[in-house]
């Protein structure tokens, strides 16, 4: 039977029916995602302990999870990211007179919040606590609700198939070529939307390949002791730095499900593959546990203590994207501790010991870091009713911006104080011949902190400064300068 394809930009004329009524799905259909996985982010982002009692709910069955977790989430449904090409489809043919009908599994409170958002639909059915909406059921409820009246249906899923059975037409929103020809030995198909693609580099952004730069800090204890050429212990600090970045990729990807909310209002972070329903939430929710159990893998080959060091740095940023972020002063402390612990861990990995003078400068200056990053989205982002910065969780107010630039310049001079201790101090003889030309890298240092400090003041720190300082020239020229002083002075 003829169907016409419909653009995902803009729908084009589609075979009509002489149905008044038009049923249509939610997930997958109106939403580019899934209601129920979104509201359990909503949930589990201010409330994670609730993930305790999800076993408790989903005892009771699917449909008693989806209205436990509808009565308990905080769920802006106005920032949900929707087909727009299901929705222009949809405007059309309310604007012919045609009475629009949303019918899905989801609970009916959250959809019912949907559809007032979107003032498109003139009736609501969803799953209730008691019937979980969807398939036969689904069917069943809308002949009830119809009688006589014959309707079209919109649907996306396998789920959908007895619905469309008992349609007049069927309309399908992205399906597989499989089901798309299960439906058309049958029915009459009126429109069919274009399938979305799996988008590897959404994928591979998502990883945030970038942000492995930092974990580049297990090689500094194999640097500061002069023993990068032991080829062992290089390939220790080579697979610390590949279980670091798989774990970091899994709590990047972790903090992001926990963010969508605040991104999807951010004016930048909103792009992000999760947020813009580029990649599916439950991509995510599978994604980021292999993630970290690769790492921690890849850790437990290297020792036990090293182990121990990737599981306190995975308990660690968990904790910081469900709950110290929100906590000022406490969420750069701890940002700063996962830095150090980067650096503590290339230690355990190659049995190089962490010099205190080490520790001491990283601690200053990746401080200072930290600041730089807060001081940024501050300045970077408009203010709420509550003086906040908007489209942020961070617990930070307008009025904490000079006293966040005070915190962060002076962290970045003090690390230039823990240098000038340590070129002065007797450790220093035993690994440099000319340990005074280490005295260079102090106003090279000093010049480098308040160069980004400049820019992040005067709101051109768009992003992490780690990042920052992966694009910028001139840290790379200060940065060879500062290898070509420590090379000369050895």
């Amino acid at each position: 039977m003829p169907h016409t394809i419909v653009n995902e930009c803009s729908p084009v004329e589609t075979s009509r029916s002489h149905a008044e009524f038009l049923c249509v799905d939610l997930d997958g259909t109106v939403l580019q995602g899934n209601l129920l996985w979104e509201s359990l982010l909503a949930l589990l982002g201010k409330h994670p302990w609730y993930v305790f009692l999800l076993p408790v709910w989903l005892a009771k069955g699917r449909v008693a999870l989806k209205r436990e977790i509808a009565r308990r989430a905080q769920l802006k449904v106005s920032t949900l990211p929707l087909r727009q090409d299901v929705v222009a489809y949809l405007r059309e043919e309310k604007a012919r007179g045609r009475k629009l009908i949303l019918a899905t599994g989801s609970d009916e409170t959250l959809a019912a919040a949907l559809a007032d958002s979107l003032n498109l639909f003139d009736y609501v059915l969803g799953s209730d606590g008691k019937t979980n909406l969807i398939g036969e059921q689904k069917a069943r409820r809308i002949k009830e609700v119809l009688g006589e009246n014959g309707f079209d249906y919109a649907g996306n899923s396998a789920a959908d198939l007895p619905i469309w059975e008992a349609a007049q037409t069927a309309i399908l929103a992205g399906p597989s070529p499989r089901l798309l020809n299960t439906v058309q030995k049958t029915k009459t198909v009126g429109a069919v939307f274009e399938r979305r693609k799996w988008r590897w580099a959404s994928l591979a952004k998502e990883l945030r390949p970038l942000h492995w730069t930092k974990n580049l800090l297990v090689f500094v204890p194999l640097v500061m002791a002069h023993d990068l050429t032991n080829r062992e212990k290089l390939a220790q600090a080579i697979v610390a730095f590949a279980s670091f970045s798989l774990c970091a990729s899994g709590v990047y990807m972790l903090n992001d499900l926990l963010d969508l909310e605040a991104d999807r209002l951010h004016p930048i972070k909103q792009a992000r593959a999760f947020a813009s329903g580029e990649l599916q939430v439950w991509t995510g929710l599978l994604l980021f546990p292999l993630l970290l159990a690769a790492g921690l893998a890849m850790g437990a080959a290297l020792s036990w203590l090293f182990f121990a060091t990737m599981a306190i740095y995975a308990a660690a940023t968990t904790l910081y994207s469900t709950h110290a972020k929100r906590e000022p002063i406490v969420d750069v402390l701890l940002l700063t501790g996962l830095y150090l612990l980067r650096i503590l861990g290339g230690g355990v990995a190659t049995n190089v010991p962490v010099s205190p003078w080490l520790l001491a400068f990283s601690m200053f200056f990746l401080l200072s870091q930290a600041f730089t990053k807060r001081h940024a989205e501050l300045l970077g982002s408009p203010e709420n009713e509550n003086g906040q910065a908007a489209h942020s969780k961070r617990n930070y107010i307008a009025r904490d911006t000079d006293l966040v630039r005070q915190f962060g310049v002076t962290s970045g001079y003090l690390s230039v104080l823990v240098l000038a201790l340590y070129i002065n101090g007797r450790e220093v003889t035993s690994l440099y011949r000319h340990p005074q030309l280490i005295w260079l890298a102090c106003p090279l240092l000093l010049f480098w902190i308040s160069r980004l400090w400049f820019i992040t003041n005067r709101g051109q720190m768009n992003e992490d400064p780690v990042i920052f300082a992966t694009r910028d020239p001139v840290s790379y020229l200060v940065g060879l300068i500062m290898l070509l002083i420590l090379f000369a002075a050895s």
